[in-house]
């Protein structure tokens, strides 16, 4: 077993790609991964999704441009990011009570880090403001306000930063709150891994939707937004915090289930229990679960001998899905479910994102 594993780490340390120079570059190379995340970031940042930048699906991109403009310290991507959010008045989205409204104000935060210009946070503080004080339609025709599972990557990480940057507890204190009613509504403590949303429960005389082996519907980019949300809450939450080993536990079972589930080809398939029905893998769930897994192996949180090779194979899988011009491609469109609607030519704005903050973590990993 012990040279199996081996053989195999030597075979994907030693993966190469044919670079534009005609010369052949390793992919786990520092000079590479950066490279490789500026021609993403930069072809993505071209290509406009026809929504607003301050849309979730812009917000979740932006969250990786930022990683990697931590990655490459790229002066076009820091001032690529102040564009943006001077031209929307660094305003969040529109809804007060909407999660995805607030995917956005991580960026915004960031910047304001490096900034120290309080107005870049004060439109996302009046609309968050009232979220404390008003009952909203999310709460009235839910019951729960973050009741859809990509919630807990929009919203807990804003407001885990928004408690760090402002020493204000009570951020970090509501998203608590929120954060576990979404888990007892919609968390599998069978399968570890959580719904898309209340639709995809099973009741208690076993009805409801399955996929078409049988199995419970459990959405691969929805898994992956949340692990690759439990990461941005960890690393914003205080070591003391009271309920942080509830997050540490529950990245914990989801990094081993989804390990478990992790394709040969080292992608995920859009439905997680059903991949023969879903053949090719995908690559937003791909790139954030690749980000959280490598989070993981850095922070010596993970088994480094049992995650690294999955780590390593989902690079290798997530780099074969980029084309030449930088776009991450086969990622599924905007839909809450599994689905077989894309291609190698399919993106998505958050698809670039996901890749961004896998490379922004697998070029730290130690090999």
């Amino acid at each position: 077993m012990r040279t199996k594993s081996f053989a195999f780490l030597f075979a994907i340390g030693c993966f190469l790609s044919l670079r534009s120079d005609g010369q052949q570059a390793n992919i786990f190379e520092k000079d590479y991964i950066k490279a490789s995340l500026l021609k993403v970031a930069n072809w993505q940042m071209q290509h406009s999704n026809k929504k607003p930048l301050n849309d979730w699906t812009n917000g979740a991109l932006y969250t990786g441009i930022f990683a990697a403009y931590q990655t490459t310290k790229s002066q076009l991507l820091l001032d690529s990011m102040m564009a943006m959010g001077n031209r929307y008045n660094w305003r969040p989205g529109r809804r007060f009570d909407h999660a995805d409204d607030y995917a956005i104000t991580q960026t915004y935060i960031d910047l304001y880090r490096i900034k120290k210009d309080k107005a870049m946070l004060q439109p996302s503080l009046d609309s968050l403001d009232k979220m404390k004080s008003q009952p909203g339609n999310e709460v009235k025709k839910h019951g729960i306000i973050w009741w859809w599972c990509d919630a807990l990557f929009m919203a807990p990480p804003t407001m885990a930063k928004l408690a760090k940057t402002l020493k204000d507890p009570s951020w970090l204190v509501l998203s608590d709150t929120f954060f576990r009613q979404t888990y007892r509504l919609l968390y599998s403590q069978e399968f570890h891994l959580f719904a898309r949303d209340a639709s995809y429960l099973i009741d208690a005389n076993g009805n409801g939707k399955r996929e078409a082996n049988g199995k419970k519907v459990f959405w691969s980019r929805g898994n992956g937004w949340v692990i690759g949300g439990l990461v941005k809450l960890l690393q914003e939450m205080p070591k003391h915090y009271e309920g942080r080993d509830f997050y540490l536990n529950l990245y914990k079972e989801m990094a081993n289930s989804l390990l478990a589930l992790q394709q040969t080809d080292g992608l995920w398939r859009t439905s997680l229990l059903d991949p023969a029905a879903f053949p090719g893998g995908e690559g937003s769930g791909t790139g954030f679960n690749c980000y959280a897994l490598a989070w993981g192996v850095n922070q010596k949180i993970l088994d480094k001998q049992i995650f690294l090779p999955a780590v390593q194979k989902a690079w290798v899988g997530l780099n074969s899905l980029v084309l030449e011009d930088g776009t991450v491609g086969w990622v599924q469109p905007i839909g809450g479910d599994p689905r077989r609607n894309f291609n190698a030519n399919s993106w998505e704005a958050y698809g670039a994102g996901a890749y961004l903050l896998a490379g922004s973590e697998v070029i730290k990993l130690k090999r």
